[in-house]
């Protein structure tokens, strides 16, 4: 299946293909912007509460017609690694404050919500985007054009209220988001945790958690286990190659560059314990949404997961070490999940690609927590929808070659600069007015020259693709 829109030759394609089918984007039915007056906040409050869910809206001093809703990110139920901070309430019209004050200078007006419940929230934010819009249409003013946009969870909210709403939104802009899905990422959450038992934890329990203290527990016990990997090269090293392998974990984080050998094991260490946060207390978090366990790994092949170079380096450190853990994986008995459970799942945020308006996704090319394979999978199902495959427009940023903690962008979960988020906003814009798809001269042109854009990025196979 064709992957679309992740290179400059691939965006080139798209271009031709929506000229051969004589299929319009939805852009050039578009009206351009206008001044638009609204009500202002000297006449209704710009902070308040919907449906027990705490929302703000801030408004520029000339309104360009168009309104921004944002979804923020998951926020753990309870207190969790790695602040252990308590649950956050806090709604947000914008990821940053620079972020915000840019684009309200450039005229348009957001709105941002927190949910209902914390958690996998996807269902909650939905209904959060849905209530805001409501509430500012009747309150503030009727907008020409509705753009939805969020981070990590909230991208996958995004995306969701994109397909659901085609009729009131008129792009969106998914960041580092989850868009494969909840199944297909806890799925893999699984094969780790699974693996994570197999080699170094017997005791670490994968699914049925009592409550999220006990989750939290298995979490902080699997990481002093992986900790203790990295000292001991003859055993504990190959071991943390095939937890590295299964996840396809990035050698690069916020933290470590990966431009030495130690980096790079750092790196795939901090992306394990980072993906160990979903097999715990988030796997809880989610089997009591859904009353039960909805993953599995059954008739999966860890084997087929390791690549030739992660073979030769384990061969180099340990002579047939990692032969004898993938051994150890063939013959653990596998999770089955239970049915139901992974049907309520689905429902819990699952895109089907059947994009109806502009969508442009943006993510860092090494991030830890949310795969950049998550956009290969999302970019699939567009392609199989064979509706829209011409209103995907896919960004990917990397870091500097070399860089101190924390990387500048392109490297840890949702790290963007100020200008690559706006960004986003001021090409989504542009293509929705009719300026067409934008290719990567307008992408970078969007971000200001931002020196993380990486046009020729592309991003690898889901990982459970080559079980």
């Amino acid at each position: 299946m064709p992957r679309l829109a992740r290179t400059a030759l691939a965006l080139a394609a798209v271009l031709v293909a929506a000229a051969c089918t004589g299929t319009p984007s939805t852009a050039t039915r578009e009206a351009t912007s206008r001044t638009v007056p609204f009500t202002g906040c000297n006449r209704v409050k710009c902070t308040g509460v919907l449906a027990g869910a705490k929302y703000e809206v801030k408004l520029p001093q000339t309104w360009n017609g168009t309104l921004l809703i944002y979804s923020h990110g998951y926020r753990t139920v309870e207190a969790a690694p790695p602040d252990n901070a308590p649950p956050d309430t806090t709604p947000m019209s914008a990821p940053t404050d620079e972020v915000a004050q840019q684009l309200l200078d450039a005229g348009y007006a957001l709105a941002g919500s927190a949910y209902a419940k914390n958690g996998w929230a996807v269902q909650e934010g939905v209904e959060a985007g849905e209530d805001l819009y409501g509430w500012f249409r009747d309150k503030v003013g009727q907008p020409d054009r509705v753009y939805v946009w969020g981070s990590s969870l909230g991208g996958l909210i995004t995306e969701t209220l994109a397909e659901k709403h085609p009729e009131w939104i008129s792009g969106a802009v998914p960041m580092c988001g989850p868009l494969a899905g909840l199944n297909t990422n806890f799925d893999l959450a699984l094969d780790l945790a699974f693996a994570v038992k197999t080699l170094i934890y017997p005791e670490l329990k994968l699914t049925g958690y009592a409550s999220h203290a006990e989750a939290v527990h298995y979490y902080d016990e699997t990481q002093k286990r992986v900790l203790a990997l990295a000292g001991d090269t003859r055993n504990g090293v190959p071991k943390l190659l095939a937890l590295a392998a299964i996840l396809d974990a990035p050698q690069k984080t916020s933290r470590f560059d990966g431009s030495t050998v130690l980096s790079r094991g750092k790196a795939v260490g901090e992306a394990v314990l980072t993906s160990m946060g979903y097999a715990t207390f988030g796997r809880y978090d989610v089997e009591s949404r859904v009353g039960g366990n909805p993953s599995g790994n059954v008739g999966v092949d860890y084997g087929k997961r390791v690549s030739k170079d992660e073979r030769d380096l384990a061969e180099k450190i340990a002579p047939g070490a990692l032969g004898k853990a993938l051994a150890e994986l063939a013959k653990a008995p596998r999770v089955t999940p239970d049915p139901e459970a992974r049907r309520k799942a689905e429902a819990l945020g699952d895109p089907t690609g059947d994009i109806k308006d502009p969508v442009i996704t943006l993510h860092t090319g090494y991030d830890p927590l949310v795969l950049v394979q998550n956009e290969t999978v999302f970019a699939d199902r567009v392609a199989k929808s064979k509706t829209r495959t011409a209103d995907l427009v896919q960004v990917f940023t990397e870091p500097p070659a070399t860089y101190s903690d924390p990387a500048p962008y392109g490297a840890g979960h949702c790290n963007f600069t100020t200008d690559e988020q706006t960004g986003m906003i001021r090409a989504l814009d542009a293509w929705v007015k009719g300026g067409g798809v934008p290719g990567p001269r307008t992408i970078g042109t969007a971000m200001r020259g931002d020196k993380g854009f990486s046009p020729l990025f592309t991003p690898g196979p889901w990982p459970a693709a080559t079980s």
